[in-house]
């Protein structure tokens, strides 16, 4: 097993791709605690994992608050041991709409959900993980942090600063045993979040969803969306130790649209 004896954090694990990784992180050994602001979804999740003889604890908490942060580690740690891994999936894409219409309460909003959870996090687990000498801290940006697209544009600026967090992070704690990487998927079609925007951007296009998706579509080499499990895949594969060698990078898992 590649997680052995390793324990995870999983934010945004409820659902889409942090469900999917926390499936896999434990079917790979580890445990895993799943967070989330729902605690239906946290709770499903972990079940899933148990049934299947792993080992697994939720919370139900918002990483863009402080004390909910320090909920969480707490957690992990009490319930399932010192943290290895931390994974900040958690967000939401937030307004789909031109600068000039958001709000600076929703630009807020998104930013702090993705990048201030994700630092908040990392500055919990790094003293513990640096006292080992072992931790691997992984990303979840976007293909958005690459790309140019319209009506994002909060979303896509929160998810570029992920890609910095990761880059100064790893140049940190790199001679200390951390690795740090960030994933940046394209469009994984089935989640909540991808169905959600193709509807609004369909109506800001004049197109329904359905067309709205396959003009996007094509401009990705496979000329398809991805899934959760391949990002769940990608993910297992950095935070093991087959990627020993990989820090302050950010992977693609895109079907061929971004190169950089």
């Amino acid at each position: 097993m590649l997680l052995k004896d390793k324990v995870a954090i999983v934010t945004g694990g409820g659902r889409g791709i942090g469900r999917a990784i926390a499936l896999r992180f434990a079917a790979e050994g580890a445990a895993v605690l799943v967070a989330a602001r729902t605690s239906a979804q946290v709770e499903g999740v972990a079940g899933e994992i148990t049934k299947s003889g792993g080992r697994a604890a939720w919370i139900s908490a918002d990483v863009s608050q402080e004390a909910d942060c320090a909920r969480i580690v707490k957690t992990a740690e009490g319930r399932l041991g010192p943290v290895s891994i931390l994974v900040n999936n958690a967000g939401e894409y937030g307004p789909v709409k031109p600068v000039e219409e958001i709000s600076p309460t929703e630009w807020d909003r998104v930013i702090a959900i993705h990048l201030r959870g994700a630092f908040l996090l990392t500055r919990l687990v790094l003293p513990g993980m640096y006292a080992r000498q072992a931790g691997v801290i992984l990303n979840i940006s976007s293909l958005s942090a690459k790309a140019a697209f319209p009506w994002g544009s909060p979303y896509a600026a929160a998810k570029a600063g992920m890609l910095g967090l990761t880059r100064g992070t790893a140049a940190e704690s790199a001679r200390k045993g951390v690795r740090v990487n960030a994933i940046c998927p394209g469009p994984v079609t089935e989640t909540q979040m991808s169905k959600e925007l193709g509807e609004k951007l369909g109506k800001r296009l004049g197109v329904s969803p359905e067309e709205e998706l396959k003009q996007f579509l094509r401009s990705i080499l496979q000329g398809r969306g991805q899934t959760a499990d391949e990002i769940a895949a990608a993910a297992l594969f950095l935070a093991s130790d087959a990627a020993s060698a990989i820090t302050g990078q950010s992977l693609n898992v895109d079907g061929g649209t971004a190169f950089y």
